[in-house]
Parts: structure tokens; C-alpha cells; sequence
């Protein structure tokens, strides 16, 4: 664990790799690198999906180290990626995860979006589903569905 003697970057930390570890423990990625990588890969993806106000909503409950590779090589004018079938977001997801990664993005994507919904405000997160297209709802828990 890091001790860089600021209590706001040690417990985003801490909150990160409690994040990386579950996805680990419950999704059994192989170590928390592989982890890493789709975490960032799905948020990603997700975050195209989104208009500018819901993508704020949602990096609002993110923990800090978290919302920073959410945001990262983001550009406001950017349009909106009107990905309509889970095939298609899954090729995104696809696009950001290392070479061989092994696992496919659609199962990557699908322990994500658990971890998500375990970790996130569950209205919230209900509001940021509803906003997405119907196909990909299916992606989520089946507990987050509506």
C-alpha cells in the first residue's frame, strides 16, 4: 500500500485496488494489471456512449485515481458514439484492451459493468442505464436491469 502522506490520494488508492482486487476475486482476471486494463478499457467505451452531462455524472462517483483513467484522452467536442448493439460495444471495448488480451469484450465489459453497479449509487446507476441503448442493457447485472 502507498503512503503518500495525503489522506485523499491514499484512500483513492486503497478504493482503486479494492476495485482492481474484487474484479480479480470475483471476475477471476489474473492479476490486477489485466484487471487494470479492462476497467479502463469498458469505462472507456462506456464513456463515448454518453452524452457530456451524463459522463460527468457518472466520473462523479468514481474514486479520484479512477475518474482520472475514465477521463483520460478525453476531448469534450467528441461526438457521441451511437453504439447500438452489444456486438458494437464490444468492439469498442475491443479497440482499448491490450493486444491478446485474454478475454473476450463482451465478458470483460460484462464483469465490469458488475462491478460498477456493487460499487455505484444504485439510482444513479439506474438513470445511466436507462440512458443507454436497449440492447446494451443486457451487458449489466441482472439486478440493475429495470
Amino acid at each position: 500500500m502507498s503512503d503518500t502522506q495525503v489522506a485523499a490520494l491514499d484512500h483513492t488508492i486503497q478504493q482503486t485496488n479494492i476495485w482492481l482486487k474484487r474484479l480479480v476475486d470475483d471476475h477471476h482476471f489474473a492479476d490486477r494489471q489485466q484487471a487494470y486494463n479492462a476497467l479502463r478499457a469498458v469505462l472507456q467505451a462506456l464513456r463515448g456512449q454518453l452524452t457530456e452531462e451524463q459522463a460527468v455524472h457518472l466520473s462523479a462517483q468514481l474514486p479520484i485515481l479512477v475518474r482520472g483513467i475514465y477521463f483520460e484522452g478525453w476531448h469534450l467536442a467528441a461526438e457521441k458514439n451511437n453504439t447500438r448493439t452489444v456486438e458494437e460495444f464490444a468492439e469498442e471495448v475491443n479497440k482499448r484492451l491490450p493486444p491478446q488480451f485474454p478475454r473476450d469484450p463482451k465478458t470483460t465489459t460484462e464483469a465490469v459493468f458488475d462491478l460498477l453497479w456493487k460499487e455505484l449509487d444504485p439510482g444513479q446507476t439506474a438513470k445511466l442505464i436507462d440512458g443507454l441503448p436497449l440492447p446494451l442493457h443486457l451487458l449489466w447485472p441482472m439486478a440493475a436491469r429495470r
